[in-house]
Parts: structure tokens; C-alpha cells; sequence
């Protein structure tokens, strides 16, 4: 097959390593330490931001080390583009949110209408507070209004980055570190 219908055989080369495993694992460890400190034993409902976030989720939620109730939801404003569009929901929470503490579990935080789109669905259905915990963090200064998130593993520029759940095109999701491609390139 071509490149063209396997771009990431392209992108691979040219991409720069931001954060390999050792350093992901590290960070995932930090920060299910800080969520269990956060939750106090609090039985919490962790949603897994689908498809991207579920690289992330299962090894923080075996970080927390406490009980709790898991869920996922399917949002998305990529679908397999590089450029975000409307959000499209694919599925829904099915647990209880209402006086809950939830968790969303997702691989960025970038812009953040999908979190945001999340964050405000989960306070709608009642839920008594909302924690974000995201994997990457994309330095830049057009995020939503007053979104942040609560618990972050890493930090990285603003390019265009995928593995670790990140995907290019569809692709590179299961690369078991973030890369980075050359600034300008998407």
C-alpha cells in the first residue's frame, strides 16, 4: 500500500518524539496518586472520553487505586481530520451522574470544546463536581473560556501531536509515546 493510504508511514519519520513511555507511565502514576488524594475514598464515576482516551483511561484508573464506577461517553469534533467541526455525539454516559463526582478521562486538552461540551453535559445531569484528566495538555492561548483542566500528565507545543491515543488521520493511536509533527504540518 501507498503512502497516501498510510500516512502515518509518512509522518512517522519526520515526527519528533515529545515524551516516551517511561515518561508517560511516570506521569500517569503522578497523577492517579493526585486524584485518589483529591477523591478522599469517594466512590467517583470515571468516563473515558472515547476512542483517544481509553489509552490513557485504563492505566490511570489502575493509578487511582481506589473504587471506582466506569463509564465512557463518544464525543467527538475530529472523527478521523486533523481540524475540528461540530461536536458529534456517539454515545452517552449511562451511569448516574446526579450528586456524583465524575472524572473524565481524555487523551488532550487542546482547545477544549469537547471537554467543555462534556464538563457542562455532566453538570446538566447533576453531577456535583466535574474533575478533567487529561493526558496532554497543548500549550497555545485558544482555549474555551474558563476551562482548565484538573490533572495533567504532560505538556506539549502547539503542533500537531499523536500516539498514546493521539491518533493522525486514524492512525498511531496504539504508538506507545507522543510524537510531534514539524511546526506547520498537520
Amino acid at each position: 500500500m501507498s503512502a497516501v493510504e498510510h500516512p502515518l508511514a509518512v509522518a512517522l519519520p519526520r515526527a519528533e518524539r515529545l515524551h516516551d513511555h517511561a515518561t508517560l507511565e511516570a506521569a500517569i502514576a503522578r497523577m492517579g496518586k493526585a486524584i485518589a488524594d483529591t477523591l478522599g475514598g469517594e466512590r467517583a464515576v470515571f468516563l473515558t472520553v472515547m476512542n483517544g482516551g481509553m489509552f490513557f483511561a485504563a492505566p490511570l484508573a489502575l493509578a487511582i487505586g481506589c473504587d471506582l464506577e466506569f463509564d465512557y461517553v463518544h464525543a467527538t469534533r475530529y472523527g478521523d481530520a486533523t481540524v475540528g467541526r461540530e461536536i458529534q455525539w456517539r454515545r452517552r454516559p449511562q451511569a448516574r451522574l446526579a450528586g456524583r463526582t465524575v472524572i473524565l478521562a481524555d487523551d488532550i486538552l487542546d482547545e477544549g470544546y469537547t471537554l467543555a461540551a462534556l464538563r457542562d453535559y455532566c453538570a446538566a445531569e447533576g453531577a456535583k463536581r466535574v474533575l478533567i484528566a487529561v493526558l496532554c495538555e497543548k500549550r497555545h492561548d485558544r482555549r474555551v473560556a474558563g476551562l482548565q483542566a484538573d490533572f495533567v500528565g504532560v505538556e506539549v507545543p502547539d503542533r500537531y501531536v499523536f500516539g498514546y491515543g493521539l491518533d493522525y488521520f486514524g492512525q498511531g493511536r496504539n504508538l506507545p509515546a507522543i510524537y510531534a509533527l514539524p511546526e506547520g504540518e498537520a
